[in-house]
């Protein structure tokens, strides 16, 4: 069993082989050899994960249990390729295995370059300031120690100024970069949760955290009805999908209505999952029938929210950052030049 899994993009291409040789009518087996052939050479994880599962579709197990047995695919992966086997809806499954994960390829590449942009921006100004501290400041100071009398003298200020300038900036720029690592080593460990609860004192992103769950919440509820779950069953295996601690709180106090008799359309609405508009949007397809289609139009239409509010808050913090470095490199420079301009006026 492989100790890796596969990624976002890897899971989609795999789901969408898969769920085009169903199609075709190929065996499990036969698929599994034939995408086993395909990366027959690659040697990495999904070849690793071909192998295991191909001995186990051998000894006559299901997809589902070959995929587990690999150990390389997502445990939500792993449900819904198990609830559409039973089902007997098992291409339809896939195909929407591989479209979610795909989105969910897109939704991180866009958080992972709304990350990188700053942390690449931080680097810069941190090296600009080291060269301004290191080989600037010191060859302007070198030049009015070489100077005498009291228009050298009077400059001193500015220099001085320039240095603590400089260095207050360079410490803030290092104590932010060191949040910033810090940050993402707790996102990645299991102290994620800390991490999202400070985010979520940012409106901007505590709207992208909530809408993220939202978006995953919508795609596992479509998929898990397109398997012929019943709703309240799809809304609990749902649930753990969200990973944002207030769509949880919401979908909690909607399951309590569902009990009550509530269908999730009206549960949702109630107890403001969404926004009303889309709130409104369920409630008409449920009443006509057309909850799927529904659903997934909506998850899409939640995934652009995403999508719009990252570049929002890109948007915002690109121009910071770079002001940071046009106004600590003007500043610093016209410190140390000034004093340059007055002893050229006083020997012009």
């Amino acid at each position: 069993m492989s100790g890796k899994k596969l990624d976002y993009l890897g899971v989609s291409a795999f789901c969408e082989s898969m769920a085009m040789m169903v199609q075709a009518g190929i065996h499990t087996d036969e698929a599994i050899g034939l995408l086993q052939s395909d990366h027959s050479h690659t040697g990495g994880v999904l070849e690793q994960g071909l192998a295991a599962m191909k001995t186990k579709v051998e000894e006559g197990a299901g997809l589902a249990a070959a995929m587990k047995e690999s150990g390389i695919f997502p445990e939500y992966a792993l449900q819904m390729v198990e609830a559409g086997e039973s089902s007997g809806r098992l291409e339809d499954i896939l195909f929407r295995l591989a479209a979610y994960y795909a989105d969910q390829k897109t939704i991180s590449e866009k958080l992972r370059s709304s990350v990188t942009y700053p942390a690449a921006m931080l680097t810069l100004i941190i090296a600009v300031l080291a060269v301004m501290l290191v080989m600037v400041l010191p060859a302007f100071t070198d030049v009015y120690n070489n100077l005498t009398g009291s228009l050298a003298a009077s400059s001193y200020g500015y220099v001085r100024w320039a240095y603590g300038f400089c260095w207050f900036a360079l410490i803030l720029m290092l104590l932010l970069a060191a949040a910033l690592v810090i940050g993402l080593l707790l996102w990645n460990s299991d102290k994620r949760k800390t991490v999202e609860a400070f985010l979520r004192k940012n409106r901007l992103c505590s709207e992208i955290l909530e809408s993220m769950g939202k978006f995953r919440f919508t795609s596992a509820l479509a998929t898990f009805l397109a398997s012929g779950e019943m709703q309240d069953e799809a809304v609990l295996k749902s649930l753990p999908m969200t990973d944002c601690a207030p769509v949880e709180e919401k979908l909690q106090k909607c399951i309590l209505r569902m009990q009550d008799g509530h269908s999730i359309a009206q549960a949702a609405y109630d107890e403001d999952l969404f926004e009303p508009v889309y709130g409104r949007m369920l409630l008409a397809g449920e009443r006509s029938g057309n909850m799927e289609h529904v659903l997934n139009r909506l998850t899409k239409l939640l995934e652009e929210n995403c999508k719009n509010l990252v570049e929002r808050l890109v948007g915002i913090v690109d121009p910071l950052l770079s002001g940071v470095l046009m106004f600590t490199v003007g500043l610093s420079l016209l410190s140390v030049m000034l004093p340059l301009i007055g002893m050229m006026n006083a020997i012009g």
